[in-house]
């Protein structure tokens, strides 16, 4: 038995172990360093210098530093440091200073949860009260009761809150929240990676609406964001906001000698290359750190998977530690429970803490000495926010990586220069998707009346509010138009979605508490919503019911399964306009706007980590038609393929590049999709539709346009490297119904190239 936190002999003995060793793929070490510190600011409040000498700071970090200077200068910026790096005094700093130096000064905190919007407040009102000044920070989200929100509007310094809250309840009723807007001198923006996709286009609608308001009251906020680290941090920022921004990446913070091991489980299934499943690896290797002592996190991608690992975990060291050493943790506890646990880290009685990715963000839950995760958990980004958790700023740490059999998790665990020596994943957002702009001009129109000739974001919009007349929910008074309708725009408007053709998503695990937990666009609901569908709703499994097209309404029953479904689309895809376009002796790529018809038809069975194919049934739903965004790449001449063998090609390179697309474009798999025709309706060639799921697109496919050959290169490498025969769920798939399909697949995308 080792002493508690002697990891040097455990990582030592897990280099000699045989069992261990031969299952790593690579051993990354990144050495400590050293801290680079400057002296505080002469303009900082000797009191609030006071309370961070309390707290232990001295000096700042060279980003902290740079962060004040900017900030006081009247600079929005946005600051890219790694996880524990001291990003809240970037923002808390300049913001008390500014109070300090007029206390009528206001700031807005936009953070992506609630659990975060809380942990940020406790530090925030650590240093108020040890800094012993009269300042109010209070959160407002849905949690914040009636005889509170009176105080937080008139009183409140910091309002802390979260995207939803600001479009829902406080833009709308602007009117209750003059001295916020009036005196607004800051809006923090934190864990800026997060706003991408949809949920970033529609924030990015959201903070126009804001500026809009603030400049009503004559107010000119600075903006600063922080963001874990992606490859386009400023444009992110500025797109998002719509100010032009500054670029902090000079990080001071110390960091611990930090060892990084992939891990790829042994192969059960030599001609289908499936591995043992990555769950009972991180269950083995948890075990053995946890006899040890040694203080452990594992990520779960989901929940029931977090309780496998708990429970397993839990009775493996009932007898040594005492079932309470190891403790489960996701989104949805309470703060009490957290501190419990953070707690129980700090003083040695929890050795292991098991979690979904509610841990990924900012909480701090003290000092870890190792990481593992059950599979890539989907970027770059999430990867080092989830490795951050161990070995915070001092003593050593090692972080495990276990893969599991998918076709991303395989391809990073082979490529370990790609993971640590760039970053290549870029976060999109399109707040100009023609859908998504009009919800917002509805909820600004309703806030304050619109002027003629004045602009949205960049946008001339008096086209959008004449369309808008003949809907008959704006009207028009001499140079002004006004909201006119009874229904307040902001409810029924989600910031998850792109469409307002919603399906509502009813979850009736307990029939005395029936209760809506979310909703999604109807062309997504075809495929994740139909009757049998495992949906996912933040970690828990659900198994839909009874999808009631007609109503919208889809009916959910929490389930423990070890298996999710994935429904195949009947697609047809035409091309409307062809917007960029280029060649080369064998293939043409453009980017263009496209009509899919589709139609789910069966949905498969898919078991976790294996991706077997476990069983399927049919779909009953009526034929939808979106307008999206799509790249496409057609090859000139086809002759060297059968007709049979052409189409096995092109669905196995379909799949690939399904699978590599997300590590070039910050999404999830489901938003996109990949259809190959092999002869496309408008130019007759075997052809490779990459479209977003959302309708108008959301810059996703226009990225993948502007990187195609990077993708191809780099999803025919995946299929070269695998050590499959045929085709395996890990490059290509497993439907094939000729033994050539991989050998295809890959003379196609070797095509592509040429």
């Amino acid at each position: 038995m080792f002493k508690k936190n002697n990891l040097q002999q455990l990582i030592e003995l897990f280099k000699k172990d045989e069992n261990f060793n031969k299952q790593i793929v690579h051993w990354h070490t990144i050495d400590e360093k050293p801290a680079q510190l400057v002296d505080l600011p002469n303009e900082i409040d000797e009191k609030i210098k006071n309370a961070l000498h309390k707290r232990g700071v001295g000096k700042l970090y060279t980003h902290q530093s740079s962060a004040f200077q900017l900030a006081m200068e009247g600079h929005s910026f946005t600051a890219v440091t790694p996880t524990a790096s001291g990003k809240t005094l970037c923002y808390n700093l300049p913001v008390l200073q500014t109070i300090m130096d007029n206390p009528d000064s206001r700031a807005l905190y936009i953070f992506p949860t609630k659990a975060l919007a809380q942990d940020q407040k406790s530090e925030l009102n650590e240093i108020i009260r040890e800094a012993e000044v009269s300042i109010n920070s209070y959160t407002y989200d849905g949690d914040t009761s009636a005889n509170i929100r009176q105080k937080v509007r008139k009183a409140g310094h910091i309002v802390i809150t979260n995207p939803d809250m600001l479009h829902s309840a406080i833009l709308p009723h602007h009117t209750k929240w003059v001295s916020l807007f009036e005196n607004l001198k800051y809006v923090v923006i934190d864990e800026l990676h997060i706003y991408r996709g949809v949920f970033g286009s529609h924030v990015s609608n959201v903070i126009r609406r804001l500026k809009r308001i603030c400049e009503f009251y004559g107010a000119s906020p600075v903006f600063i964001c922080t963001s874990a680290t992606i490859s386009n941090p400023k444009e992110l920022a500025e797109h998002l906001t719509g100010a032009e921004m500054k670029l902090i990446d000079n990080n001071g913070a110390p960091s611990a000698k930090k060892h990084f091991v992939f891990y790829n489980p042994p192969i059960v299934n030599k001609p289908l290359n499936i591995r043992r499943s990555a769950t009972l690896e991180v269950r083995r290797i948890a075990g053995e750190l946890l006899k040890n002592k040694v203080q452990t996190i594992i990520f779960a991608r989901s929940r029931v998977r977090v309780e496998i690992i708990l429970t397993y975990l839990q009775e493996l060291v009932k007898s040594q530690l005492g079932a309470k050493s190891i403790r489960g943790y996701r989104g949805g506890y309470l703060p009490t429970q957290r501190r419990e646990i953070e707690k129980g880290l700090r003083n040695g009685e929890i050795y292991g803490v098991v979690s979904t990715n509610a841990l990924e963000l900012g909480v701090d839950i003290g000092q870890l000495q190792v990481c593992i995760m059950t599979g890539y958990p989907g970027t770059i980004a999430s990867a080092w926010q989830q490795a951050g958790r161990a070995g915070r700023r001092h003593g050593e740490s090692l972080v495990i990586m276990v893969a599991s059999s998918s076709p991303l998790d395989q391809f990073i665990i082979e490529h370990p220069a790609y993971f640590f020596e760039q970053t290549p994943e870029t976060a999109r957002i399109n707040p100009d998707n023609l859908i998504i702009l009009i919800d917002h001009i509805k909820c600004a129109a309703y806030e304050l009346p619109f002027r003629e000739g004045e602009q949205f974001g960049m946008h001339e919009i008096d086209d959008i509010l004449e369309f808008l007349v003949e809907e008959r929910v704006v009207h028009k008074n001499g140079d002004k138009w006004y909201w006119m309708n009874d229904v307040f725009p902001a409810h029924n408007i989600s910031l998850r979605s792109a469409s307002q053709e919603n399906v509502i998503i009813i979850d009736q695990t307990d029939i005395s508490a029936v209760k809506v937990i979310g909703e999604m666009d109807r062309f997504s609901a075809m495929t994740l919503l139909h009757d049998e569908a495992i949906y996912l709703h933040q970690g828990v499994q659900f198994q839909v019911e009874k999808l009631d097209w007609e109503e919208k309404k889809a009916f959910v029953r929490e389930v423990d399964v070890d298996y999710f479904t994935d429904a195949n689309l009947a697609v047809q895809l035409r091309v409307l306009e062809t917007d960029k376009a280029r060649e080369s002796e064998m293939f043409d790529v453009a980017y263009g706007d496209v009509t899919v018809q589709a139609m789910a038809t069966i949905f498969k069975k898919i078991k976790f980590d294996t991706h077997e194919n476990i069983g399927s049934g049919p779909i009953h739903l009526p034929e939808e038609e979106l307008h999206t965004s799509s790249s496409w790449i057609s090859l000139k001449d086809a002759d060297s393929f059968s007709q049979e063998r052409l189409e096995e090609g092109l669905i196995g390179a379909s799949q690939s590049l399904k699978s590599i697309i997300p590590l070039f474009v910050m999404c999830d798999p489901s938003d996109i999709f990949v259809v190959p025709q092999i002869k496309a309706a408008h130019n007759e060639k075997p052809t490779i539709f990459i479209y977003d799921r959302y309708p108008g697109g959301i810059g996703l496919s226009e990225k993948v346009y502007e990187q195609f050959e990077e993708i191809l290169l780099e999803a025919s490498a995946m299929i070269e490297r695998c050590p499959c025969q045929n085709g395996c769920p890990s490059c290509i798939g497993m439907e094939h119904s000729l033994d050539t399909a991989k050998l295809d697949s890959l003379k196609l995308l070797h095509l592509f190239l040429q």
